[in-house]
């Protein structure tokens, strides 16, 4: 491929762009704007999670609309951002609301939560492609006064 026809690169400020787009319309639990932040074909997965690995739009869309059931985000702390060529890793802490743990394997618990949480997003096509996410399950377990088996 010549470079007339390689992709053009995202710059960090584009890709910043796009992450505070995608992570505003989850602030609003918008899940139809959140699915348009990513391509059709868009790969998620949250570790640990019930939900698995997600392949494409019609996949992602019910987990986002559980999620959204479940959480209520009331602030993140930014902690740092490091960028490749069309990936950025983003670490925060969120804080908000878990009204039902399940997706953090604590079905009926409940309460106020802060955790740290690891996103990884490649970007494709101006839009997210993958979205891999780590949150720190413990921390949360611990604060939500839950004991897995």
């Amino acid at each position: 491929m010549s470079s007339a026809e390689a992709p053009a690169r995202l710059t960090r400020a584009e890709m910043d762009r796009l992450m505070e787009e995608h992570f505003g319309y989850e602030a609003t639990d918008n899940v139809q704007g959140v699915l348009g932040s990513m391509t059709p074909d868009a790969e998620h997965e949250i570790i640990p999670s019930p939900f698995g690995r997600l392949k494409g739009q019609a996949q992602i869309a019910p987990m986002y609309e559980q999620l959204f059931r479940d959480l209520k985000g009331e602030d993140v702390t930014p902690v740092r951002r490091l960028y490749g060529e069309d990936f950025v890793v983003d670490e925060t802490i969120w804080h908000g609301q878990v009204v039902d743990g399940r997706p953090f394997l604590c079905d009926g618990y409940s309460g106020k939560v802060s955790f740290r949480l690891l996103h990884i997003f490649e970007f494709r096509d101006g839009r997210i492609a993958r979205e891999n996410v780590w949150c720190d399950l413990g921390a949360i377990q611990r604060q939500l006064g839950c004991k897995p088996a």
